[in-house]
């Protein structure tokens, strides 16, 4: 039950980093014996050029890709079927390609990335993965026909380009990735997104009551940011419930003052009182006390527009 829960919280958290830069389609169904990829992402040609927000995963993300997690290192077996179902995509390409008689250019078939958080040497030797030049540590290609790679997330380098990704590894790994998204500024574009994820998945793994000693630390790790996080966002919606109950109270008593002085006012007037801010109602407030017709009004308000 653990792995599901797991399986599912690595789609929702890469659909939430990479639905700003392109179409994701997590589960994604391809034709055979109901095989379903995690994550099939396809760039939108207008967002690709911020993907190195991303860092590596951005890297990944630059054209089609294929993501298949793993919450516990792949096995020979999985990685076949994962290579299964990105030679049943790529087939589907070249059908459709076939029939509207146009060529399939090879960067528009989706490269697999395998995600795992560690491999053997053996399993790397069998899928003639290997390192590259330009590449990281712990990125493994597959032979190039095969536009595949096994991604060994524990093998990252520590540093914050590959930190996307390392929130999908585990234990003392996944602390540390954790521990690096809290230490962001909060006006980071996907701390927030991340987060939400991660309190989806530790309330998940509270209801599944898990025994696993990573996922019971996991637990823990999230229990007190996530209550921390609910807890300012109780105080921000009680602020902005104050300011509000604040800025509607002076409008009232403003528009009051107006009907009282000149009778009813016209509903473009009404509308423009409505649209000052709290400061500019008392700024207002005083000021009518001065006017002795609408035009005045008209003339204030026209000099704040300006």
């Amino acid at each position: 039950m653990t792995r599901i829960i797991h399986d599912q919280f690595s789609k929702d958290y890469l659909e939430a980093l990479l639905q700003v830069y392109g179409v994701v389609q997590a589960p994604s169904r391809v034709k055979g014996e109901a095989r379903q990829i995690d994550v099939l992402f396809t760039p939108s040609s207008e967002q690709n050029t911020n993907l190195e927000a991303l860092g590596l995963l951005g890297r990944f993300a630059e054209f089609p890709a294929i993501f298949e997690p793993y919450r516990n290192p792949a096995s020979e077996d999985e990685i076949c079927d994962c290579l299964l179902k990105s030679l049943e995509v790529r087939g589907a390409l070249r059908r459709k390609a076939n029939r509207n008689n146009t060529n399939l250019e090879k960067l528009a078939i989706p490269k697999l990335w395998v995600l795992t958080p560690t491999a053997s040497e053996e399993i790397l030797s069998d899928f003639g993965a290997k390192e590259a030049d330009g590449w990281v540590d712990g990125v493994y290609f597959m032979p190039k026909a095969l536009r595949a790679a096994i991604v060994v997330i524990h093998q990252l380098p520590k540093e914050p380009q590959t930190l996307w990704l390392r929130i999908l590894g585990r234990g003392k790994v996944q602390k540390k990735a954790i521990d690096e998204l809290i230490a962001l500024p909060a006006d980071n574009p996907f701390k927030q997104a991340t987060l939400e994820s991660l309190y989806n998945l530790q309330q998940n793994l509270v209801a599944n009551q898990t025994s696993d000693t990573d996922d019971r630390e996991l637990v823990m790790r999230l229990a007190p940011l996530y209550q921390q996080d609910r807890e300012r966002a109780v105080n921000e919606g009680e602020q902005r419930g104050e300011q509000r109950g604040e800025l509607q109270g002076g409008q009232r008593l403003v528009i009051r003052q107006l009907n009282h002085r000149f009778g009813e006012i016209d509903t473009l007037l009404l509308e423009r009182v409505r649209s000052l801010s709290t400061e500019k109602l008392e700024e207002l407030g005083e000021a009518l006390l001065d006017f002795s017709t609408v035009n005045d009004l008209k003339a204030w308000l026209n000099q704040e527009i300006q």
